[in-house]
């Protein structure tokens, strides 16, 4: 068969919102993330044209019980006040480094007129590729602090940005590194979380005049099975989009048989890192 397919401070002020003209939250469909070696591909794999995908990375090959670090879903801004001096926060998701500069430069030409716009980033499907700014802070006061704050929640293809206007008040050396880490952490706190995992992607051909049971049936199954349903595809049949951990193919496979009465069979396709919604 074919798959056609597509602390807080005491005198602390807080201002929380979604970041403007930010994008909307990722697609009810899965990200696709990381290619793993191409000997995992069947014939008939292709990829979501409306999905990002990233260049070939190294992936272990206990794939399915790698921890891969999560990322967020949509830009979130929030601002707190610290002894007069305004730290406005900017973290959102990114695909890669140029992304995050992107980020960077639209956050700077906003505030242009701030004393600084220090910065953070995590990238990589590993989160091995990091960078940050103190931009005029003391050293080692706003950037780096900043980073370890992703760094501690697990986090990558993050990009955060601390807009600071200055109060007239000179914080000193820990009160920076503190001020900046808090701007971060509470507007991580705002955020969705979203988990990435290594999942097989999995058609399955239906029948029109069966569509409708079947999309009923996967939904259930997935919720059971830490599986993700992604998109369906109308041609000639209704195809279902998966996203299945390598483990449960042979179970889906058993399922599939008995509710079709041998009928339905699953076309296994490539193994991917996936982003996957907490919410």
């Amino acid at each position: 068969m074919r798959w056609p397919g597509p602390g807080e401070p005491a005198d602390g002020a807080r201002r929380c919102s979604a970041a403007p003209n930010a994008a909307e939250s990722r697609a009810r469909a899965p990200h696709l993330l990381q290619l793993v070696p191409p000997t995992l591909h069947a014939p008939f794999d292709r990829v979501d044209p409306t999905a990002r995908t990233h260049d070939p990375a190294p992936v272990a090959s206990d794939a399915v019980s790698t921890v891969y670090p999560s990322t967020i879903a949509a830009p979130v801004e929030h601002e707190i006040v610290i002894t007069k001096s305004r730290f406005i926060t900017t973290v959102a998701p990114v695909a890669d480094v140029a992304d995050a500069d992107r980020v960077i430069a639209g956050v700077r030409k906003r505030f242009w007129d701030a004393r600084h716009n220090c910065t953070a980033m995590v990238t990589g499907v590993l989160g091995d590729q990091a960078r940050s700014s103190d931009d005029g802070e003391p050293s080692g006061t706003a950037g780096v602090p900043m980073l370890e704050v992703l760094r501690r929640r697990g986090l990558t293809d993050v990009v955060a940005v601390v807009t600071r206007y200055f109060g007239g008040v000179k914080l000193g050396a820990g009160g920076l590194v503190r001020a900046y880490s808090t701007s971060v952490s509470e507007t991580l706190d705002r955020a969705v979380l979203v988990q990435r995992r290594a999942l097989t992607r999995i058609g399955v051909d239906v029948p029109h005049a069966e569509a409708g049971r079947i999309d009923n049936v996967l939904r259930d199954w997935v919720r059971h099975h830490d599986a993700v349903l992604g998109d369906t595809g109308y041609g000639s049949v209704a195809t279902f989009e998966l996203w299945v951990p390598q483990e449960l193919i042979g179970a889906l496979r058993a399922d599939l048989a008995s509710m079709s009465g041998g009928a339905l069979e699953p076309l296994v396709g490539a193994e991917r890192v996936v982003d996957v919604p907490t919410g």
